[in-house]
């Protein structure tokens, strides 16, 4: 799996490197973790459009959500029948049923790069020089179960991320709660539906993912599940003023 994801790989360590270099006069061997964190944020980043766009996606459908009720309850006999009018209906109001989950498909191989990066020996046949930095005495390629295990101070290093990383993924759900609740046209409304519902519940899961993962992969995921919550926040208006625009036009 890691030779499909060799360059992608290579790309990442000259970059997080790069960005270790310039932060190495930080303390308590805060640099290469200061250097994921920059490098999380700067992919992030880049993805803003598809996030912005599976925003407004996920609006539409809480918005959609009686019609598409309405439709599953006319045609609940005839499942070709039901998929015509479902698939004109998003057509018809420019929403489509899978736009929410770009920026979710598009985490898993950003997170096997990482995954792969602190767990690689060698990276472009040269020593992996990351292995050797670590975060508070817990190096970063290191496992929450391994080593000293759970109950040591490498294991209170993980314990700290897992109580931010809670922290980050409540306040993500709530976040989409919210959107959710806004854009939906009745409080019987299922607030997203299926997706809506995915977005919420998604970053919980992180928890357990980062539970198995090395520490840089859990640092990864705590600074992109904070952006995630922030960037809703920041972009919902902007989304409710485009979801509005679109109903007084429809």
């Amino acid at each position: 799996m890691f030779s499909l994801l060799g360059a992608a790989v290579g790309a990442a360590y000259h970059v997080v490197s790069a960005f270790a270099s310039v932060l190495a006069p930080l303390p308590g061997g805060l640099a290469a973790a200061a250097a994921i964190v920059i490098f999380t944020l700067a992919v992030r980043l880049l993805l803003l459009p598809l996030s912005y766009y599976a925003i407004r996606g996920q609006a539409s459908q809480a918005r959609l959500a009686p019609q598409v009720q309405a439709l599953r309850q006319r045609h609940a006999a005839h499942p070709e029948r039901l998929q015509r009018e479902l698939t004109a209906l998003y057509r018809r109001e420019g929403a489509g049923v899978f736009a929410g989950f770009l920026p979710l498909l598009l985490q898993l191989p950003l997170l096997s790069i990482v995954y792969a990066l602190f767990r690689s020996g060698t990276i472009a046949g040269q020593p992996n020089g990351l292995l050797s930095h670590d975060l508070l005495g817990a190096p970063l390629g290191s496992h929450w179960l391994s080593g000293p295990g759970p109950l040591s101070a490498q294991g209170a290093v993980f314990l700290g991320l897992f109580a931010l990383l809670a922290a980050a993924a409540w306040l993500a759900a709530r976040v989409a709660r919210k959107i959710a609740a806004q854009h939906a046209p009745a409080p019987s409304a299922p607030p997203g539906g299926a997706v809506g519902w995915l977005v919420r519940v998604l970053p919980y899961t992180t928890l357990a993912i980062a539970a198995v993962m090395p520490l840089a992969a859990g640092l990864y995921l705590l600074t992109t599940t904070a952006w995630a919550a922030a960037e809703r926040a920041l972009l919902a208006p902007r989304v409710r003023r485009h979801v509005r625009a679109q109903s007084r036009s429809a």
